[in-house]
């Protein structure tokens, strides 16, 4: 029968244990599910589209990897699978709010520059003269 202590040497001593990379790397990428699971309080129109999608695609993509390679890591495929599922359900609230558009309002430097007051001033356009 192992003992705690034998247990936890070996979990030392893995090839994706606390030693290595592979441990750490999945491990700081919870920072980011976490913050996506703290986005579900805002509302779903400040819910970036494009970087769900990343988010999402992400998941997927290293769920499938951490399977595939040896030794199978499983901080790394629990992080990501938790990852798609946070993205999928934030793209969930943004298209069934109906706010799926990703244009952003162009606005040009001279109009904020002249509206903020601050900066060289630009002067505004002349007339063109009909001939």
């Amino acid at each position: 029968m192992a003992t705690i202590g034998s247990k936890a040497r070996q979990f030392w001593h893995h090839p994706a244990g606390p030693k290595t990379i592979h441990f750490w790397a999945p491990t700081f990428k919870w920072g980011i599910s976490i913050a996506n699971v703290a986005d579900f309080k805002r509302p779903p129109e400040q819910v970036s589209f494009p970087q769900q999608i990343a988010v999402t695609a992400t998941g997927v993509i290293w769920s499938r990897f951490a399977t595939q390679i040896t030794p199978v890591n499983y901080n790394l495929l629990t992080v990501n699978v938790f990852m798609a599922f946070t993205g999928m359900y934030q793209l969930s609230r943004k298209i069934s709010a109906g706010s799926s558009n990703t244009e952003v309002p162009v606005v040009h430097v001279t109009e904020t520059v002249a509206a903020s007051g601050s900066g060289p001033q630009v002067p505004p356009q002349m007339p063109t003269s009909k001939n």
